[in-house]
């Protein structure tokens, strides 16, 4: 027999109130209506499907079998729904975000799962670039948001907001070389075996940059490619790690260790792209909201008084940006 999907609706309906009445009004309906439609469903499939009383009504074994299989038809009528309607709806160029390997543990994949949650019609691209990329490609109207680290991005001309937290620290396996100290410096640290990220990320190249040439001789274990990696390895004893704070789940049999030196104390900025009048403020700010509330639930995820924030630039997005800055000398 074929089934009328409203009718099976107010099956439902009616199952889940135990009650006719109750079931007629969710569907807007007058009682002898659904009464009807009840009786002819109960008339195509051959058996009773209700066992009617004085307080209600409530499914028999058959009845219970076809609110089941109701349940399902529905639910997969509605994904049918919006996976055609998907095509009917005009095609919108996605959004841009960029961002540094330490935002991309677990900050921006926290932010994005919850945006597009919230936006089924809004698509984003997530691209990983170094800051003074990131600062250049904004300023260009390349991309809408960009995730930085303040230090390389203050004075380039942009909207920038303080988003959270950066610092790097140094971590070992619990008990180990790091237990009972505070804080050390690199100097220490670099008199012990190291893991690290490998050469073309963004915190290998942050820390080469800041040692300059008279760093201290490592001697690097192994290089891995993503922070969780780097965190199972200095876990497991393999050789200390600096990784940024954000990456240590505070509940981890970790000894953590402040990074001693000045270049350890940064912030993450959000910075937003000069865009066109064309595009899309609404998604863009939303986008923004998710990403301020993902820092907010990070441990540790407030700029620390110590880490030389200062006051950030307040340019709109569509201000010219400054011929001074990074994002015009290409730096």
């Amino acid at each position: 027999m074929r089934y009328d999907l409203d009718d099976l609706r107010l099956f439902l309906h009616v199952v889940t109130e135990g009650s006719i009445t109750a079931g007629a009004r969710r569907m807007h309906l007058s009682l002898p209506s659904a009464s009807a439609r009840v009786r002819s469903l109960e008339h195509h499939a051959g058996v009773d499907l209700l066992v009617r009383g004085r307080r209600g009504v409530r499914p028999t074994p058959a009845g219970a079998t076809l609110a089941r299989h109701a349940r399902e038809v529905l639910a997969q009528t509605a994904r049918l729904e919006s996976a055609v309607a998907s095509y009917s709806r005009a095609p919108t160029a996605p959004l841009t975000l960029l961002c540094g390997g330490s935002a991309m543990h677990r900050l921006v994949p926290r932010a994005l799962a919850s945006f597009l949650l919230a936006h089924p019609d809004v698509d984003v691209t997530l691209r990983e670039c170094r800051t003074p990329r990131t600062v250049r490609l904004l300023a260009d109207g390349e991309a809408d948001l960009g995730v930085v680290v303040d230090d390389e991005a203050r004075d380039c001309g942009l909207r920038l907001e303080p988003l959270g937290d950066d610092s790097l620290v140094v971590i070992g396996q619990a008990d180990g070389v790091l237990a009972g100290r505070t804080s050390v410096t690199y100097s220490e640290v670099a008199e012990h075996p190291l893991v690290g990220l490998d050469a073309n990320s963004s915190l290998h190249r942050w820390i080469e940059k800041h040692l300059g040439p008279h760093a201290p001789a490592v001697r690097h274990r192994t290089s891995v490619v993503g922070l969780g990696a780097l965190v199972e390895l200095a876990a497991a004893g393999v050789g200390l790690a600096v990784v940024p704070r954000r990456a240590v789940d505070p509940d981890r049999g970790l000894d953590v260790c402040e990074l001693r030196e000045p270049w350890a104390r940064r912030a993450h900025l959000l910075a937003w792209g000069v865009k066109g009048t064309d595009h899309r403020p609404e998604a863009v700010e939303a986008l923004a909201d998710h990403l301020r509330r993902a820092a907010g639930a990070e441990p540790d995820s407030r700029v620390r008084p110590d880490s030389r924030v200062r006051p950030y630039s307040r340019v709109r997005p569509d201000s010219p940006v400054p011929s001074n800055s990074p994002a015009q000398q290409g730096t």
